[in-house]
């Protein structure tokens, strides 16, 4: 089924112009469609995903608790994504409410507060756990460090690993995934893939929605991605897309364009 969109989604990304890692994968039949897939980029905000499973690790393990408060300091708060930074220095958030902000409004304050509670080791630990092979984790974000190790980097592959061992209960527990992917479900940033899907709500109160996607966005200038899985019927497909060398605008709309092409692949299957 994948391998009919091979030539519209070349056809796009060529028209479109900057470089592009491509990652699909249907996760009931394991068919995967991908170009330039373990070609690293710059990983702006979703790095915050394998961030996200090392705090769930960390929780897991009993080294800290979902529950527990940190108190925000003034030099926690930078700048970019996130509603923290206009917040009064002294408020208290529980570590599950700093993941959620991290996730659904990319909050890079809520962010670096993470980082600093689960450490470094533990977010590569985790990238490890969920074979992402080809991505690096350094530093935290908005903050850069005078004498540079490195840069975040991730491929598509590796996001499309991360999400299967997500969608699949295969890191943690059943019952960590089922968390992470219900916040990633409560994702804020739609103006990418999801954007010419049609309205996800049944016409009466209550009804299963059409669709579902569990994502999360990146971008910094010239650099636009968005990742996830999209739940459609009984259906649970992958669409890891990244670009760079583009204004976020065109790059948005490719990556909607192909979102629907999934969308409408799967709609009739």
């Amino acid at each position: 089924m994948l391998s009919s969109l091979a030539t519209p989604i070349a056809q796009l990304t060529e028209k479109a112009g900057g470089d592009w890692g491509v990652y699909l994968e249907d996760l009931h039949t394991g068919e995967k469609l991908a170009f330039n897939e373990n070609e690293r980029f710059y990983a702006a905000s979703i790095i915050k995903v394998p961030i996200m499973v090392a705090v769930f690790a960390e929780a897991y393990a009993g080294r800290i608790a979902l529950g527990q408060t940190v108190k925000l300091r003034r030099e926690d708060l930078v700048g970019g994504a996130g509603v923290l930074q206009h917040m009064t220095p002294g408020t208290e958030l529980t570590v599950q409410d700093l993941v959620t902000l991290m996730i659904i409004q990319s909050d890079n304050s809520a962010t670096n507060i993470l980082i600093d509670l689960v450490g470094t080791e533990s977010i590569r630990s985790a990238m490890q756990k969920t074979e992402m092979v080809n991505s690096r984790f350094y530093n935290k974000l908005m903050v850069v460090p005078a004498e540079l190790e490195g840069y975040n980097e991730l491929t598509a592959a590796d996001m499309g690993s991360l999400f299967r061992y997500l969608a699949t209960g295969k890191v943690l527990s059943y019952d960590s995934c089922l968390k992470m992917v219900a916040i990633l479900k409560q994702q804020q940033h739609r103006d990418r893939i999801p954007l010419l899907l049609p309205d996800p709500d049944g016409e009466f109160i209550g009804m299963v929605p059409k669709w579902e996607f569990a994502n999360k966005t990146g971008s910094v200038t010239k650099i636009t991605h968005d990742t996830g899985i999209l739940y459609l019927g009984n259906h649970a497909v992958t669409i890891c897309l990244l670009n760079r060398g583009l204004e976020q605008k065109p790059a948005a709309d490719v990556m909607a364009q192909i979102g629907r092409l999934v969308y409408d692949l799967y709609r009739q299957a």
